[in-house]
């Protein structure tokens, strides 16, 4: 197993220079800006958390230009909107180059925009390597280039600016075409209006102006003109219709004035947590119920790990844990708490299960355990086949055995790994069509010439006529045979035969046979470790009681069951369809209702 541990490593080094300052900075930078390094868990989010602290730490330290420098380096991957949004509150020079460093994708600025100081979104405007979407995202808000325009460029009255007509722009760019001496200073800007995407007035290859004409169309080719999309809409409208605010936040920091009120808020929350109040009214008399935060804020001590429930929009709304200092001003006075929330390490709706965490852990454990045997292997094969030269034939016998071993063991991790996702919903069973009555039948035949030797077997009864059509992979179904029928066929004593029966009913089909009579004697089958009689039947590597359950969670996840009461063992599986479950009463009914 790997574990990044870099911000770790960063974080435990202190900076006592200025160059150690510039170089950890630098690393922050690296690790931060990469967009895959998010937190997992609580002990990763604690760090980000106390990276963002360190970073402003160092911000204090090194000059604006310096900083602005090292993001301006090309030599790191800025990738990261978090990173983008944390550095767009700083200096404007910092905040101007982390803006026109960062890489995004159209759906990270979307959402970083909106987040944005509105001082910092007029720096996106000296880029022109951004997606259209971001673009007009851009112009919906009212963001604008703030340069002063050519000094050559011609001066018009307002009435010289209406657009004109097609005919006309269409005129007058073939008088600039038949022109070769025209300068850009000297085209109408009337047909620039009339035609943006023309490669010639805009300034851009045909391929972006391609582009940007696909674009134009997707967003309005399944957009009903509506009187609502008509009407003008207001910036603050924004977050709604881009599906930003539905995010769910995990943590924001905040500050709280002397009245126990949230007067500011990071700009992801502030709109949705400002005026909350973190204490009741005071009241005579009323301090006997008080909570672990209006306790800690009456007597002006740290607010530490306790928790609050904030209600409003789904993005805040529930549980979390608050952590924050009092503060005061020069002269004493109290004037608030400087906090954070977060959400508690179990409150996320999609994190694992305990069951989910475990299965988890048994498969990292195996895909470790694999490497190790793979090797092995790997190594007695190329002895055994005298890869790399004549070997005796003592060592190719020995080596020969090692990789069976290695093979058997293998095919154990295999059996594990597939229990563990299969009883935490990890993997399912691919749906098909598998006749089980020929696969039963198919695989007795099998036992039999082995079991039949020790006058041993597995013999039906009662089975219905024709086939037996499940809703089933058909190689995952006699896998699943194999596995039910191998286990108590080899845990079989000699002169022991098992009586098996095949019904199919509406919806399902039920096959039962009886338990052997050294599984009998198991206070849970299903845990029994009981070995095959012989070598020559093996439906697993970890005894009778493990195939079992993995054959239960097989049935299981095919819609099934597996079950054993009164020393015998049913498997229930879905049929494919409940007509092709019975043809002979369907095709009766037909034929009543023609007579």
């Amino acid at each position: 197993m790997f574990f990044d541990d870099r911000l770790a490593t960063v974080l435990r080094q202190r900076a006592t220079s200025e160059a150690g300052a510039r170089t950890q900075f630098r690393q922050l930078l690296d690790i931060l800006g990469n967009r895959k390094f998010a937190p997992q868990d609580e002990r990763s989010g604690s760090l980000i958390a106390a990276a963002w602290l360190r970073m402003d730490a160092l911000a204090e330290e090194l000059p604006p230009a310096d900083r602005a420098a090292m993001i301006r380096e090309t030599g790191w991957r800025f990738r990261s909107p978090d990173l983008a949004a944390h550095l767009a509150d700083h200096e404007p020079e910092v905040a101007s180059a982390a803006l026109n460093r960062a890489h995004l994708s159209a759906e990270d600025w979307e959402a970083l925009i909106p987040r944005l100081p509105v001082r910092a979104r007029g720096f996106l405007r000296l880029r022109r390597d951004l997606p259209v979407d971001t673009e007009a995202l851009l112009e919906r808000l009212g963001v604008h280039d703030r340069g002063l325009p050519s000094p050559h460029a011609r001066q018009e009255a307002p009435e010289e600016r209406i657009p004109a007509a097609p005919v006309e722009a269409a005129a007058e760019r073939e008088q600039f075409e038949a022109e070769p001496e025209a300068t850009s200073d000297q085209i109408d800007p009337v047909a620039e209006l009339q035609d943006p995407f023309d490669p010639a007035d805009s300034g851009r290859s045909e391929i972006s102006a391609l582009v940007e004409r696909i674009a134009q169309f997707r967003k309005t080719r399944d957009v009903a003109p509506s009187d609502v999309e008509r009407s003008p809409k207001l910036p603050l409208g924004l977050e709604e219709r881009t599906g930003a605010g539905d995010r769910r936040i995990s943590a924001f920091g905040f500050s709280a004035d002397a009245n126990g009120r949230i007067d500011w808020a990071e700009t992801e929350a502030a709109a949705m947590v400002t005026g909350v109040r973190l204490t009741r009214p005071s009241v005579l008399g009323g301090r006997d119920n008080e909570n672990e935060v209006e306790r800690a804020f009456h007597r002006r001590l740290p607010i530490s790990h306790c928790e609050f429930s904030l209600r409003g929009a789904p993005a805040i709304e529930g549980d979390w844990i608050v952590d924050a200092q009092p503060s005061f001003t020069d002269d004493g006075s109290f004037s608030g708490y400087l906090g954070r929330f977060r959400r508690p390490a179990n409150d996320d709706p999609n994190a694992p299960t305990a069951e989910a965490r475990e299965a988890d852990r048994i498969r990292q454990l195996l895909h470790e355990l694999r490497t190790p045997v793979t090797a092995v292997q790997g190594y007695a094969e190329v002895i055994q086949q005298q890869l790399f030269g004549p070997a005796p034939h003592d060592y190719r016998a020995l080596a020969a055995a090692i990789a069976a071993d290695a093979a058997r063991i293998l095919s154990g991790f295999e059996e594990l790994d597939r229990l563990a996702k299969l009883e935490t919903g990890a993997m399912t069973m691919e749906p098909g069509e598998a006749d089980l009555s020929a696969i039963a039948h198919a695989t007795s035949n099998q036992l039999a010439q082995v079991l039949g030797t020790r006058m041993a077997g597995i013999e039906f009864g009662k089975e219905p006529e024709g086939p037996v059509f499940v809703a089933l992979d058909s190689e995952d179904a006699e896998a699943l045979l194999w596995r039910l029928m191998a286990t108590l066929g080899g845990n079989c004593a000699s002169g022991e035969n098992l009586v098996a029966s095949l019904e199919a009913g509406f919806t399902e089909a039920r096959l039962t046979c009886d338990l052997p009579a050294q599984l009998m004697s198991e206070e849970d089958v299903f845990a029994a470790e009981a070995k095959p009689v012989g070598d020559t039947i093996n439906a697993g590597l970890f005894g009778a009681g493990f195939s079992l359950r993995l054959a239960r969670a097989e049935a299981r996840a095919a819609g099934g069951a597996l079950s054993i009461k009164d020393d015998t063992v049913t498997l229930t599986l879905p049929l494919l369809t409940a007509r092709q479950a019975l043809p002979s009463q369907t095709e009766r009914g037909e034929r009543d209702n023609v007579a």
